[in-house]
């Protein structure tokens, strides 16, 4: 629904020219930008709360669509990982709505229930293979890799926001610096 995607673009813009307190778009900023009427918001959302649960169960359906079309189960590891920086970049607005303030995910996640009977590969079941074959460094844990990747992520797409890089090249430079500093060392085959 595009109003939940527009809930979900609007909240993370403000963020990165305040630094003290999160700044939440107004219901009327939502509707404003979705190019709709206020009225017609309340009629599919009561209330804010309401709104920003359904941003949040669409933000991580866009993830998870993202990530389920880079195929991160298929080809050699580091193809993989490119793939899914692609389309995690692509997708970087709604990791910046999920991800930017942990409140969102502190508050609003118990209203986000995945569909479990669905198995995706997971990012830290490619680090583990990439690892097994020699690709992604072994010395540190999958896990802390994986925070790495959204970390760069996260800085790529802020960078493109705050105009530091052009959006085009954020992928390229999030790859470039993933690889940089996770790709297996030969102190580490």
């Amino acid at each position: 629904m595009r109003i939940s995607s527009t809930a979900a673009s609007c909240p993370a813009r403000p963020m990165r020219r305040r630094t003290s307190a999160r700044c939440r778009a107004t219901l009327a900023d939502i509707a404003e930008a979705a190019q709709i009427g206020h009225s017609r918001l309340h009629r599919y959302f009561s209330d804010r709360q309401d709104l920003v649960n359904a941003a949040v169960v669409d933000s991580f359906h866009v993830v998870e669509k993202s990530t389920a079309g880079a195929a991160i189960d298929q080809g050699p590891p580091l193809e993989a990982m490119r793939r899914l920086i692609s389309a995690l970049v692509d997708a970087g607005d709604r990791l910046a709505f999920l991800f930017g303030d942990p409140r969102v995910l502190e508050e609003f996640t118990a209203c986000y229930k995945p569909d479990l009977s669905v198995v995706l590969p997971t990012t830290v079941s490619l680090i583990e293979r990439g690892q097994a074959e020699g690709v992604f460094d072994p010395g540190v844990s999958a896990e802390w890799i994986q925070q790495v990747l959204w970390a760069l992520t996260y800085t790529g797409w802020e960078a493109a926001e705050k105009g530091l890089l052009p959006r085009h090249g954020v992928a390229a430079a999030v790859t470039h610096a993933f690889e940089s500093g996770m790709a297996a060392s030969p102190a580490h085959p």
